[in-house]
């Protein structure tokens, strides 16, 4: 065996490999194995048959091995094979085996050369070979046959990388020795993944087959591309013997003999040879199992770890105990509801990082999205202004009113409440949405018990719709109460005398007007001329009655006032030596606005600005050009007088100081509402007659059924608690205290630069002059 006292450590990976095969590889462990790398007809399935001493694989042309094999090698008295998937059936006769492994293949794979990544577990018993695992991998291949899809290539080289990267996992790197060394791809495969040569071991096959005159002896010697575990050279059958039946005893007697005759090779015969293969490779993996141990048994302690307390509650479980069931039902429903109440109302424990909580969501559709709803709600300047004028107009009749009338501002008022009703609805339904999410989310801790989860959802859902409807007749009546009195008296109205007297100042002589500011800001004069300056950039402050422009922000020097009478807005081409947007305004009377300019050009840095200011000036009654031609009606329906512009921007103010009023009642309203009549309800319908209504929805023997999935996990996991456990006892009692052959060191190969050309003699040579161009990655241990 070469490694005394540790017999039991291969047999024992396995039975782990076995067990956790059973169990769908749930543990997800990393088993110490040797994985068999190559290219097609590079040797591999006669090195494994010569361990077996039997012709037990498939053979033929093209890619024969299309799903990775698990071999586990057992030293036994008697000779028989087994499947792990159809374990209890013993194999005598290895034809047999053949058979089964080339059906189960095409089980999973097709007949047509397909491939597939699951693995066929063959356990071999035979008192012809030592302990170990293998796993022979699909032969690396470039172009596709068959079935195979145009990336076979890319397929493999994953397939195989799945197996070779993992740490725990030793490398056969095989590859024959009448093909160039320098273009292996097993031993490329193998530099990507163990750079330091750690866990890679070179088999040259074929060594029968070099040129004559040639041979592999630097190869061997570990003197071309060396290893720091070596290479063993070995030399299989030839297609003619696999044919012909040449048994594999006197196969291996013919190799010996070859070694021992071959004068490149007769000096090192005793570490040549699949006997001498498989002693090192037992040995190897034997060393390597006992080098990964302590991670192994620390990744297993881990494992039984995460599992104890979930195996201890199944391992007392009764699935058709009555008591159980209620009980199971009481404590599910309990945990609903507080995890309900702690979604809505927020929690200290488990506080969710990820996501925003119901509670969370429902906070930020009171205070930012229904507040932004009841701010969007489309209000056209234009067409209410031209509402507020035909009600004026409607109320005064014949008559040419000298005041303005209450019932316009109070017609114009309902209309802007009644619109208020959309938002509202539109909060509700979406904490309504919200509340529905929490409650399937706080479901999913039923997935045991669908038919449980299914009801609890159903009745507590039913349950929000009820209050939805309750909730949206409530705030339909607030909105109702707030058209059915408009409390012009209220202290935050500005009211019509309260409006005189705070934003409209009469001098003693009557003789100007100064009224409410609209917007300040400053704009560029673009039609000054040059020899007056040229454009020049004032502050600007719009009113009700005036434009004025002042030197600067401080409003101390008022360069002009321009009285709002007869003037329109026009818009202006950008010029282009300018980077500025331009508009202008001008008088429909065709008298000069600003001096001898019948024009007056202004210009902002960006176009946002030059719409916020045509807003403001149609906000004081100054109209873009042709805003007649734009009306829905006759020209002759919609007068642009000055008294009745005056009298309709005055009731415009007056509205907007009283929808203030109602948006700020009804922002406060709706969660307060919403809260009561929904949201506290519901938790409080959850708390205390959610038990009762799912006790009379049916039978709480089918509401408590767990579901397949359920019954699935808890057989899965009492089984890998179990392995787990066993696998811990086993590694326990293994003595790790025993002799083990030390990793060589890392190989000096700096001289490869001095003469790689003339090492490797024969059919090889001519292309491994260029080793040391091509594999100059493999200076250092690899």
């Amino acid at each position: 065996m070469g490694n005394r006292g540790m017999e039991d450590l291969i047999p024992l990976v396995n039975r782990l490999q076995d067990a956790f095969s059973s169990i769908g590889q749930s543990c997800n462990l990393d088993l110490p194995q040797i994985a068999v790398v190559g290219g097609q007809s590079a040797g591999k399935s006669s090195v494994l048959e010569n361990f077996v001493g039997r012709d037990f694989l498939p053979r033929g042309s093209g890619i024969v091995t299309r799903r990775p094999l698990v071999l586990q090698l057992i030293n036994a008295n008697a000779e028989w094979a087994e499947f792990l998937h159809c374990k209890g059936k013993k194999f005598t006769d290895f034809e047999e085996v053949r058979q089964e492994i080339e059906a189960e293949t095409d089980r999973v794979t097709g007949a047509n050369k397909g491939i597939s990544p699951v693995p066929i577990n063959l356990r071999v018993y035979s008192p012809n070979v030592l302990n170990l695992t293998l796993i022979d991998l699909p032969g690396i291949t470039k172009v596709p046959v068959g079935d195979q899809p145009a990336d076979i290539e890319h397929q493999i080289r994953d397939m195989i990388m799945q197996f070779i990267c993992r740490e725990s996992c030793l490398i056969l790197a095989v590859t024959p020795a009448n093909t160039d060394l320098a273009n292996s791809d097993a031993l490329k495969l193998a530099k990507d993944v163990d750079p330091q040569g750690q866990r890679t071991i070179g088999v040259i096959t074929k060594l029968d087959l070099m040129d004559e005159g040639t041979d592999a002896r630097d190869v061997l010697e570990n003197k071309l591309l060396p290893l720091r575990r070596g290479y063993i050279g070995v030399v299989n059958r030839s297609q003619k013997d696999i044919d012909g039946k040449k048994d594999i005893k006197a196969a291996l007697a013919a190799e010996r003999k070859f070694f021992l005759t071959h004068p490149a090779y007769r000096h090192i015969a005793d570490s040549m040879g699949t006997p001498h293969l498989q002693k090192v490779l037992n040995q190897q993996l034997t060393n390597h199992i006992r080098d990964t141990l302590p991670a192994f048994r620390s990744k297993l302690q881990s494992q039984l770890l995460s599992l104890d307390r979930e195996a201890e509650e199944y391992r007392h479980y009764r699935p058709d105990d009555p008591s159980r069931k209620t009980k199971a039902l009481l404590q599910m429903v309990q945990q609903f509801s507080v995890d309900f109440e702690k979604r809505i109302e927020g929690s200290g424990d488990q506080v969710d990082t990820v996501e925003l909580s119901g509670g969370a969501k429902i906070n930020r559709i009171f205070h930012e999205r229904f507040p932004f709803e009841l701010v969007k709600m489309e209000c056209d300047e234009k067409e209410m202004r031209r509402e507020i004028s035909y009600a004026i107009k409607n109320i005064h009749g014949i008559r040419t009113g000298l005041f303005t009338p209450d019932m316009a501002f109070e017609a114009i008022v309902k209309k802007q409440v009644v619109k208020i009703k959309e938002p509202c609805i539109k909060c509700i339904d979406l904490v309504v949405q919200e509340l529905i999410n929490t409650v399937r989310q706080c479901s999913n801790k039923l997935d045991s018990f669908p038919h449980l989860r299914e009801e609890t959802e159903r009745i507590v859902t039913s349950h929000i719709r009820d209050r939805e409807s309750q909730a949206k007749e409530q705030v339909l009546l607030l909105i109702d109460v707030q058209l059915a009195y408009i409390n012009t008296n209220h202290e935050d109205f500005i009211g019509f005398a309260k409006y005189v007297q705070i934003f409209c100042v009469f001098v003693c002589d009557a003789s100007h007007l100064i009224c409410q500011v609209i917007r300040k800001g400053w704009l560029t004069i673009n039609n000054i001329s040059i020899m007056k300056g040229g454009a020049k950039e004032y502050w600007f402050v719009l009113t009700a009655e005036s434009l004025s422009w002042f030197k600067d922000d401080e409003e101390k020097e008022k360069k002009y006032m321009l009285p709002l009478d007869n003037l329109k807005v026009r818009d202006v081409e950008k010029s282009f030596m300018s980077s500025k947007h331009m508009f202008a305004i001008f008088n429909t009377e065709q008298r000069n606005v600003f001096k001898d300019n019948r024009f007056l050009e202004l210009a902002c840095d960006t176009l946002e600005e030059v719409e916020s200011w045509r807003a403001s000036l149609l906000r004081a009654g100054v109209y873009p050009e042709r805003v007649e031609s734009e009306s829905s009606g006759p020209a002759e329906n919609f007068s642009m007088d000055p008294q009745l512009e005056r009298k309709v921007e005055t009731i415009r103010n007056l509205v907007d100081s009283y929808m203030a009023i109602v948006n700020k009642c009804i922002r406060d309203l709706m969660p307060k509402t919403i809260m009561h009549l929904m949201i506290n309800n519901v938790k409080d319908f959850i708390n205390a007659e959610l038990l009762a209504q799912l006790y009379s929805a049916g039978d709480q023997n089918a509401l408590m059924d767990e579901s397949q999935e359920q019954v699935q996990r808890r057989e899965e996991v009492l089984r890998t608690h179990h392995a787990l456990k066993e696998a811990l006892a086993i590694i326990g009692d293994i003595s790790t205290t025993t002799i083990s052959t030390p990793l060589p060191p890392p190989v000096d190969n700096s001289w490869l630069h001095a003469g790689a050309g003339g090492l490797y003699r024969g059919s090889v040579s001519g292309a491994l002059v260029l080793v040391s161009g091509v594999f100059q990655g493999c200076r250092g241990p690899f």
